[in-house]
């Protein structure tokens, strides 16, 4: 019975080791998330400091965690570093198990990049996967892949697509107003941009566009006001130099 018993207290002691064990390692997975996290937070304040330091904690205390890699993916990008910001990417999209939303990050850097129809690709393979919630995401981005590369019609392919999943889909309605103005399309321009504004907030680029959809229509006196608008609200903006441009330009 004490050979028994001493084997018990053995198993015992193994087990809570195992126990203690186990919660470190899940502290340790459950730490890096949360400073990944706080990482792309910073990130998206401009702060690319404290963002590296975040995320240097992250990958000391879980380098397999795919929200760490991607966040070092963003990162590295932001830094101008293509290679390792490619090396994180892929790192991100192994480690999750190809989930869409990552490796729509990815193929966007992808895009971006150069090699737009591997892109395009990898954006149309997420859109198309059935864990994917919001395809309109990763069709919108592959709208943008193919303009890119000079096809417009493809372009305009995947924005129409996106918009079938979510009608209100910004980046796809933005898009198309400004594929429309570039053709010369200007009514259906504004159409889309009109649509573009009623669920998304104002902005130094959907002036801008509104200014050269107007003036297309000949509709000179509307496109002023948001020639006024920019001047008032974004007078540090790109597109206020580029207002300054075209009101210089000879008429």
């Amino acid at each position: 019975m004490k050979r028994l018993s001493a084997a018990i207290l053995v198993a015992a002691l193994l087990a809570s080791s195992a126990t203690a064990a186990n919660d470190n390692e899940v502290d340790k997975r459950k730490a890096a998330e949360a400073n990944a996290q706080l990482a792309l937070a910073y990130m998206r304040q401009g702060d690319l400091t404290t963002a590296r330091d975040k995320l240097e904690k992250a990958m000391d205390q879980d380098p397999r965690n795919p929200t760490t890699q991607l966040a070092a993916g963003f990162l590295y990008d932001r830094l101008g570093d293509d290679k390792q910001a490619q090396e994180h990417f892929e790192q991100a999209v192994k480690l999750s198990r190809e989930d869409p939303n990552v490796v729509n990050s990815y193929a966007v850097f992808v895009c971006r990049k150069g090699d737009k129809k591997k892109g395009e690709a990898m954006l149309l393979k997420a859109a198309a996967s059935p864990l994917n919630r919001a395809p309109e995401v990763a069709y919108a981005n592959a709208g943008r892949c193919a303009r890119a590369d000079g096809r417009p019609q493809d372009a305009e392919k995947y924005f129409r697509q996106a918009l079938s999943y979510k009608a209100e889909q910004t980046e796809a309605l933005y898009e198309m107003a400004s594929l429309e103005n570039d053709l010369g399309n200007y009514l259906q321009a504004r159409a889309f941009l009109e649509r573009y504004s009623s669920v998304a907030p104002v902005s130094a680029a959907s002036l801008w566009l509104a200014y050269r959809i107007e003036r297309g229509l000949g509709d000179n006196q509307q496109a002023t006001l948001y020639a006024d608008r920019i001047k008032r609200d974004f007078p540090m903006s790109a597109e206020m130099s580029a207002l300054v441009d075209a009101e210089r330009a000879p008429k």
